[in-house]
C-alpha cells in the first residue's frame, strides 16, 4: 500500500481558498510601501550561520535552540531566522548603503524551530522594511505611521495597539544592565530558571517574561528609561509628538525590549487581542550599530517585519472579505466547432483586456453541467456558446450573480461589453 506523506510539523499549505486572501495582503503591502518610495530587496533563505550569530546574538532563543543549521562540505549554513541580518549583508556585499540612504521592502519565508501552535509555525512568511542611512526620529515615526496606514486599509485599526519603548544606547543599557542584575540577583531565589539564567546573559530579556510570579518582580524594578541621557530622551519625545500630532494612540511599555540583541533606542510592536497568546502582528525598531557589526561603514538603520500567518489569520477572525475572486467570466461552450471556437474567442479577450480571469470549461458536458462549474468557479459572469449562438455570430453572456436573462452580443463586441461589465 503506498505511503500518503503529510506536511512535516510546524509547515502550512496555504490552499486556493486561502489564497486570495494572502494575495490581496500581499498587494497592499506592496502598494503602501511603494507610494512611501520604498524599494524591492531579495535575498536567498541560505546564509552562512555566523551572520546570524553575528547579528542576533549568541545568547538568543533564535540562535540557541530554533535555527535549522546544517554542514555544507564545512561551512556552516543556515535556513534564514529573520529577515533584517540577510538584507544589512547584502547592501554591505553590494556596497549600495556606503555614504547613502536607502529605503527597501522585502518578503518571504522564514524558518525557526519552534514548537508548533497557532499562529507560530517553523516556516513563516514576513513582510519585511529596513531604512539605511537616516538616525533621525522622524524616520521611526514615518514607518510606524506606514504600518498604521496598512491596517487602516484593512479597517482593523480599533483591533491593534501599538506598544513604544526606547532601549537608549548601548552605553546607556550597559548601565542600566548593571542596576538590573543587582536587582535580580536580590531576588535571586524567586525567579525562573529561564529568568536565572537570562540573568546573567541577557538581562533584558528577562523582562520580556511570560511568567506572572516574575512579573510581579520586576514591577519594583529599575527602569532604562531613568539612564537615558538628553540625546535619548529628545529622540524618544521627538517621535512621540509626531505621532501624537497624526492622531496615533500608543502605550509606553517600558518592558518591551524585542527578542534579539541587535536593537537599540526605538522598538515598537503592534498586538492585538484577538488571536490568544500570539498576540504580536507586526514588530520593529532602530538598529543603529549592526551595519559597523557585520563589516560595514557605518550607518543608522530602522525597520520592521509584519508576520503575515498572523495578519492572515487576524483578518479571518474580523471575517474580512474584500477580496478578488479568482475568476472573472467561465466560458461556457457546446458542439465541436462551438468549443474550437470559444479557444479563439477566449485568447482573444485575454489579449484586449489585460488582466482579465477567464476560466474555459474543458471538461466537456452540457450545458447543464457547466454551468454547475460555473458558478463554483465564483465567477461573476458566463459566456455562453452553442451552435445558434455560433451560427448567429453572438455570444451569449449571464450573470451568474443575480437573476438574469441571457444577453446575447456580437463576438466582434464581446470584449466592449465585458469591459463595461467588469469596470475594466
Amino acid at each position: 500500500m503506498a505511503v500518503k506523506f503529510q506536511t512535516v510539523a510546524g509547515m502550512k499549505d496555504i490552499l486556493p481558498e486561502e489564497s486570495p486572501l494572502w494575495q490581496k495582503v500581499e498587494q497592499v503591502l506592496r502598494d503602501t510601501v511603494s507610494s512611501y518610495g520604498y524599494s524591492e530587496v531579495r535575498m536567498p533563505v541560505v546564509e552562512s550561520t555566523g551572520l546570524f550569530v553575528r547579528s542576533i546574538g549568541e545568547v538568543t532563543d533564535v540562535v540557541e535552540k530554533e535555527m535549522y543549521t546544517f554542514d555544507d562540505n564545512g561551512d556552516s549554513l543556515s535556513l534564514r531566522p529573520e529577515g533584517t541580518a540577510g538584507c544589512v549583508r547584502a547592501c554591505i556585499e553590494h556596497g549600495i548603503i556606503h555614504n547613502q540612504e536607502r529605503r527597501l521592502w522585502y518578503t518571504g519565508p522564514m524558518f525557526r524551530h519552534e514548537r508548533p501552535q497557532k499562529g507560530r509555525y517553523r516556516e513563516f512568511h514576513q513582510f519585511g522594511v529596513e531604512v539605511f542611512g537616516i538616525g533621525t526620529a522622524e524616520m521611526d515615526a514615518e514607518i510606524i505611521l506606514l504600518t498604521a496606514r496598512i491596517w487602516k486599509k484593512f479597517g482593523i485599526s480599533d483591533r491593534l495597539t501599538l506598544e513604544l519603548n526606547s532601549l537608549g544606547s548601548s552605553e546607556e543599557r550597559a548601565e542600566y544592565r548593571k542596576a538590573l542584575v543587582a536587582y535580580l540577583q536580590e531576588h535571586q531565589d524567586a525567579l525562573d530558571e529561564d529568568s536565572k539564567r537570562r540573568m546573567h546573559t541577557n538581562p533584558l530579556r528577562v523582562l520580556d517574561t511570560k511568567n506572572e510570579d516574575v512579573k510581579k518582580i520586576l514591577e519594583n524594578a529599575p527602569k532604562l528609561s531613568d539612564c537615558f541621557g538628553p540625546e535619548t530622551k529628545e529622540h524618544f519625545d521627538r517621535l512621540k509628538s509626531i505621532l501624537d500630532a497624526n492622531g496615533i494612540s500608543y502605550r509606553i511599555n517600558e518592558r518591551l525590549v524585542r527578542g534579539l540583541d541587535y536593537y537599540n533606542r526605538t522598538v515598537f510592536e503592534w498586538v492585538t487581542d484577538a488571536l490568544g497568546a500570539q498576540g504580536t502582528v507586526c514588530g520593529g525598531g532602530r538598529y543603529d550599530g549592526l551595519v559597523e557589526q557585520l563589516g560595514g561603514n557605518p550607518s543608522p538603520a530602522v525597520g520592521f517585519a509584519i508576520g503575515l500567518e498572523r495578519f492572515v489569520l487576524l483578518l479571518q477572525a474580523m471575517g474580512y472579505q474584500d477580496v478578488d475572486s479568482p475568476v472573472d467570466v467561465f466560458f461556457c461552450a457546446q458542439g465541436d466547432e462551438a468549443v474550437k471556437r470559444s479557444f479563439v474567442i477566449a485568447e482573444n479577450l485575454r489579449s484586449e483586456i489585460p488582466g482579465l480571469k477567464l476560466m474555459l470549461n474543458c471538461s466537456g458536458g452540457n450545458f447543464k453541467k457547466q454551468f454547475k462549474r460555473a458558478d463554483k468557479s465564483a465567477a461573476a459572469y458566463a459566456l455562453v456558446l452553442g451552435e445558434s449562438e455560433l451560427e448567429a455570430g453572438v455570444v451569449g453572456i449571464k450573470n451568474l450573480r443575480q437573476e438574469s436573462e441571457q444577453n446575447n452580443v456580437a463576438i466582434s463586441e464581446i470584449a466592449a461589453e465585458l469591459k463595461k461589465l467588469l469596470g475594466a
